[in-house]
């Protein structure tokens, strides 16, 4: 019989992913390096194993956290792949202080878990390390057609087991504990990968807003883009990777440009489709009312979301919370979300925002232009999104429901008992 250890009060914490940003708001995991500070504050002992750092250093330490990144500095580990750099940094520090749980953003904790006995460290994943994304991508595509729901539900269960047994499998059994940040995972996690209710656990990741104060818009931004002083505009973030998720936005900005011709149109983004959607806007004769930025500095972004009126995000592919819509809530802007995306278990349709299906092109044209026209309560409406946010996303609420996820797990590895 494994003689059981007392649970530390003090855990050593080992966080991995891919990309890490430790400054930002408006990229892919900011969110993390105030929950990261948070438990390092806490007095726990506190490092991250990432690839590439903004500042181009292979070692960080900043608030009480020390982050490696494998991809910088002179010895980088670029040439090799990640998540076997991931591992190996991972034994190097283990030998010197053992860890007491790895807490994998995506994937690249997975050789660490497939030898998590043998190492006698516990592994929990956060459901980006799956590829429920691809189901939500395709449930975002369905219409009001008995066709289309069939097609939705074939292409959605053949997703679905072609990923499952594809590796989300293999993850998930070696899983002590995936963390999840909307009731929605929750339940598809449950329901089609039979993983237990008792190892999820919620935490709504959202952004730093501690000091996040309303900003006034940007004048010289305006003048920038060549915006008239009178211009209703709508602001929409794109990584331009699908012509097809951008169509219906451009379909119904159409119609409003014919009804408002003082409306423009804000594609803030790059990417590899960037040619064929600017092809579309000058088909559909758009080309002076919808600005295509190119890529923009993540600094830059806020001042972006800002400038609009309406922030429209109808992108499904992500299983958490988009950064980006909530910084756009805080900054109380009107927010047209996907129904089928996590953010419809925050907005209130209708209240603090308004939820759509992504392929409703009329509903979302005739909401921007009862939104240009002033005949909607937006200031009401953008107080409430702002109050919304702000009352979910209290990071201090979020370290405390982390570290007791955290030793949850741990107890649950059989390895410890409670004092």
């Amino acid at each position: 019989m494994i003689r059981k250890e007392p649970l530390p009060d003090t855990l050593n914490i080992c966080l991995t992913s891919h990309r890490f940003p430790i400054l930002s708001r408006a990229t892919d995991h900011g969110f993390l390096w105030p929950i990261a500070k948070g438990l390092a504050r806490e007095g726990h002992k506190v490092t991250v194993i990432a690839a590439n750092s903004p500042m181009k250093k292979p070692e960080v330490v900043r608030d009480g956290v020390t982050a490696y990144f494998l991809n910088e500095g002179p010895k980088n580990q670029s040439h090799m792949n990640f998540q076997q750099a991931a591992y190996l940094k991972f034994m190097a520090l283990h030998k010197q202080e053992p860890f007491h749980i790895v807490h994998s953003i995506d994937k690249s904790g997975y050789r660490i878990g497939q030898k998590k006995d043998k190492l006698k460290v516990a592994i929990a994943y956060d459901v980006e390390a799956t590829q429920m994304s691809q189901l939500f991508a395709i449930l975002a595509m369905k219409q009001d057609t008995l066709g289309s729901m069939l097609t939705t539900a074939l292409a959605t269960a053949y997703k679905f087991l072609t990923t499952y047994y594809g590796g989300d499998r293999r993850l998930l059994s070696k899983a002590d504990g995936i963390f999840v940040t909307n009731p929605q995972q929750k339940i598809i996690l449950e329901r089609y990968y039979l993983y237990p209710d008792y190892h999820t656990y919620t935490v709504p990741y959202g952004i730093e807003l501690g000091n996040l104060t309303p900003k006034e818009k940007s004048l010289e931004l305006r003048k920038r883009l060549g915006l008239p002083e009178n211009s209703h505009v709508a602001v929409t973030i794109t990584d331009m990777t699908d012509v097809q998720e951008v169509m219906p936005l451009l379909k119904a900005f159409e119609k409003v440009a014919i009804k408002k011709p003082s409306s423009y149109l804000i594609l803030v983004g790059n990417g590899p489709k960037f040619k064929d959607i600017e092809f579309q806007v000058l088909n559909l004769a758009l080309g002076n009312r919808v600005i295509m930025t190119g890529a923009v500095p993540s600094t830059e972004i806020e001042d972006y979301i800002v400038l609009g009126d309406v922030f429209v995000n109808m992108g499904s592919r992500s299983t958490g919370f988009e950064p980006s819509t909530l910084e756009a809530m805080a900054q109380k802007k009107v927010v047209l979300g996907s129904e089928v995306s996590p953010i419809a278990n925050i907005i209130e349709d209708g209240r603090d925002g308004f939820l759509l299906r992504p392929a409703d092109v009329d509903s979302m044209s005739n909401l921007l232009v009862e939104i240009f026209s002033g005949t909607m309560p937006a200031d009401e409406i953008g107080e409430r999104a702002r109050q919304k946010v702000l009352d979910l996303f209290d990071t201090q609420k979020m370290v405390q429901t982390v570290l007791a996820a955290y030793r949850k797990i741990l107890l649950n590895t059989g390895l410890y008992k409670k004092h």
